[in-house]
């Protein structure tokens, strides 16, 4: 690990975006979905601030959250276990008569005395719905040399449809940017603009003090989200820089991305732009090297420890312990922790969750459009 970064802590966010992927958060939350054969899309993220040196790291968990408290235990492989600072994990902040907060503010505001109480002058808020690995001291440094406000992280492409598209505005806020010489200018909520646009990552770096008086603010006004409720009032007050990053992204919007966003990785060229920077950290599990048995078949896969190939195998993800037994054949699909695939059966365009058994002689198919999705534990 890299040495400590005593300028800069970190708040993560692990369940925004959650209402994007209902049936991958029924038994977890956006923070620990399974993703790239051996990872959770925490990982990405946790590990990007551990390799900055961010030592002081705080996650706010709403709900079903038990799964990412055993992925993290301690925070031991992040390099996070310290006698000050290191992991903090928040459980919700509830009263007899509160609602869950549906926005950062709420969040915020129940750890106001734990921000008072820290060292570090500024703050790093993320969430973990982008799978990315990004340089931290970076974004900082541009922040202090720029003497913003806030820094926004942003990328440049076209929004996803399954953002776009949907009616509701209970799948979550996007935010868009209007950028002058290197300034934000404008925000814009839930735009459907066509083409290229400046588009969030939801990364941003603020001063402590500033987030304080900020969310204080907010909170009595009873205002829920930080940028739209925040920074958007106050983009002509505030001095909020933009800091674009060009390097690899796998954004989670919808079940189809999530499917698309995994099979991207079969691409070595993908694969090494999000992996050849600094590594990617993640829950040791001790298991044996996956075994080819005489006959198995393995074309363009990527394949997590622990598995048993006696079949057939093409175009596929295959998190730890999947098992494909002799005459199955697996194609196009995500195969999660412990699936089994018996004897004879045929599989292609599926999801399965964790703990999944595909019984011998079945034949399921969903489409490149629309994968069809297993969910934990189930017997088909």
């Amino acid at each position: 690990m890299v040495k400590s970064n005593s300028s800069a802590m970190g708040v993560i966010f692990p369940n925004n975006y959650d209402q994007l992927v209902p049936e991958l958060v029924n038994v977890r939350l956006m923070a620990s979905i399974p993703f790239a054969s051996r990872y959770r899309m925490i990982d990405f993220i946790l590990s990007s601030m551990a390799n900055s040196g961010i030592d002081n790291i705080s996650i706010m968990v709403h709900n079903n959250y038990h799964s990412l408290m055993d992925h993290l235990g301690s925070g031991r492989e992040w390099d996070l276990v310290r006698k000050n600072g290191g992991l903090n994990i928040f459980p919700p902040f509830a009263e007899r008569t509160s609602q869950r907060s549906t926005g950062r503010v709420g969040s915020l505001a129940s750890i106001l005395d734990f921000l008072r109480s820290q060292k570090e002058k500024y703050v790093v808020i993320a969430d973990t719905n982008i799978a990315v690995n990004i340089d931290f001291n970076a974004v900082i440094q541009a922040h202090i040399e720029s003497g913003a406000d806030v820094t926004a992280v942003y990328n440049q492409q076209t929004l996803p449809e399954s953002i776009v598209n949907t009616q509701r505005n209970d799948k979550g806020f996007y935010y868009t940017f209007a950028i002058e010489n290197g300034r934000i200018t404008k925000i814009y909520v839930n735009s459907r603009e066509k083409g290229v646009q400046n588009f969030s990552m939801n990364i941003y770096v603020i001063d402590r003090e500033l987030l304080i008086d900020s969310i204080n603010n907010a909170f009595v006004l009873g205002q829920q989200y930080f940028e739209r409720d925040i920074l958007l009032p106050q983009v002509s007050r505030l001095n909020i820089q933009a800091y674009k990053y060009d390097g690899y992204i796998a954004r989670i919007s919808g079940m189809k991305s999530y499917f698309d966003e995994n099979m991207k990785l079969l691409d070595d060229y993908n694969l090494d732009a999000l992996f050849s920077g600094a590594p990617i950290y993640t829950k040791i599990r001790d298991d044996n090297p996956t075994r080819y048995i005489n006959g198995a078949k393995a074309r363009n896969v990527m394949v997590a420890d622990g598995c048993i190939i006696e079949g057939e195998v093409e175009n596929s993800i295959l998190f730890r312990g999947v098992k494909v037994a002799k005459g199955a054949k697996v194609k196009n699909c995500i195969l999660m922790q412990d699936t089994v695939v018996e004897a004879g059966a045929e599989i292609e365009y599926l999801i399965t969750d964790k703990q999944v058994k595909v019984t011998a002689g079945k034949e399921m198919k969903g489409t490149d459009t629309f994968p069809f999705y297993i969910a934990k534990g189930h017997s088909v």
